[in-house]
């Protein structure tokens, strides 16, 4: 008899995902590892795991999958020091996933920041963490347990900001920073909240609820509690698939935009590489503000602080031209024209 259900699809899922790590990290003709005991020089893979639902069925298909495709399983937990005891919880998680058979494991302190406010803070505390042990340890990939639940809210949050299709395009499947851009892993994409949820129960594994995804002080707690239940009861229960549906699709044609972005932007610069303001023009304006957010970064303007209406503002030096002074954007960046160019650089 074989597993139950839920257990069969978190670790398809992360057999799917471990696969794709390994041939990522080998050339198209190398011998892919086998199915041994995995040695000191194996490739590592790391689980972030909060101890909640997600992360611990992440965990436990982890421990079961990597070992039969020769690869080592360890682990991460983040003490984000924002609730009493988070130490104690922190130390509990290490232990569970230590019984799971997971090695290395460890347990990282971090401080949160007020930067964008408490949710972007912890997760920008969150995510160094995790970089830094993944270059302490060596790691090839880390996984991450976000679900399809996750997803949907992710897409609603971007809709409700309204800055563009990348934002309701969600979390990417693979996505990485620079140096290491397909470091992090989603395997549960594709998979809801309960699946994991049911896993945990069935293979007795303890789970902790976090406080906080329950506080309504938090923007997605609301939406995960209020928001999704009032979409579903006035829309029906296939919103969370439809929002995820979404996401991919509004991922598959940001992509192809900032493609053409990256080929035109070479026919729209003149000799002296400034940006031709009728060249521009012509563009369609979602290829056109690609460029123009492209070569604000690359000026030195922060990705992170560059929002849709700066770039709206700069667009309109290209087509609401009326003789307007010139642009500021984040880190001291000015945009202005001058004779025809858009000339974009420190101030």
């Amino acid at each position: 008899m074989g597993p139950h259900p839920a257990v069969a699809a978190i670790r398809l899922a992360v057999r799917r995902a471990l696969h794709d790590v390994l041939t990522a990290n080998n050339p198209p003709n190398s011998l892919l590892p086998g199915p041994t005991t995995p040695g000191e020089s194996a490739p590592l893979v790391l689980v972030a795991c909060s101890g909640g639902a997600d992360s611990m069925a992440l965990a436990s298909a982890l421990a079961f999958e990597a070992p039969k495709l020769g690869l080592r399983a360890g682990g991460v937990t983040v003490d984000h020091g924002l609730q009493p005891g988070s130490d104690l919880r922190a130390d509990e998680v290490v232990l569970r996933l230590t019984e799971l058979g997971l090695a290395p494991v460890e347990a990282v302190a971090v401080a949160v920041g007020r930067e964008g406010g408490p949710e972007a803070a912890a997760r920008d505390a969150r995510y160094g963490a995790l970089d830094a042990a993944a270059e302490r340890h060596g790691a090839t990939a880390v996984l991450l347990g976000h679900t399809r639940d996750d997803q949907a809210e992710t897409v609603l949050l971007g809709l409700a900001r309204g800055s563009g299709i990348r934002s309701l395009s969600g979390m990417a499947a693979v996505s990485g920073r620079p140096g290491a851009p397909d470091r992090y892993r989603r395997p549960f994409l594709q998979l809801d909240r309960q699946t994991a949820r049911k896993a945990c129960m069935v293979q007795s594994l303890p789970v902790w609820d976090d406080p906080h995804n329950a506080d309504p002080a938090y923007t997605r707690s609301r939406l995960r509690h209020e928001g999704l239940p009032a979409l579903e009861k006035a829309l029906g229960k296939g919103v969370v698939e439809a929002l995820a549906r979404t996401a991919q699709l509004s991922r598959d044609d940001a992509d192809a935009l900032d493609t053409w972005a990256r080929q035109a932007e070479a026919s729209v610069r003149d000799t002296a590489g400034l940006l031709e303001c009728a060249k521009l023009y012509a563009l369609p304006p979602a290829v056109r503000r690609r460029i123009l957010r492209s070569a604000a970064i690359e000026a030195g303007a922060p990705a992170g602080s560059l929002f849709a209406r700066h770039i709206e503002e700069v667009d309109r030096l290209i087509t609401g031209w009326r003789g307007q002074g010139a642009i500021n954007l984040p880190g001291r960046v000015v945009a202005q024209r001058q004779g025809g160019r858009l000339v974009i650089r420190q101030g």
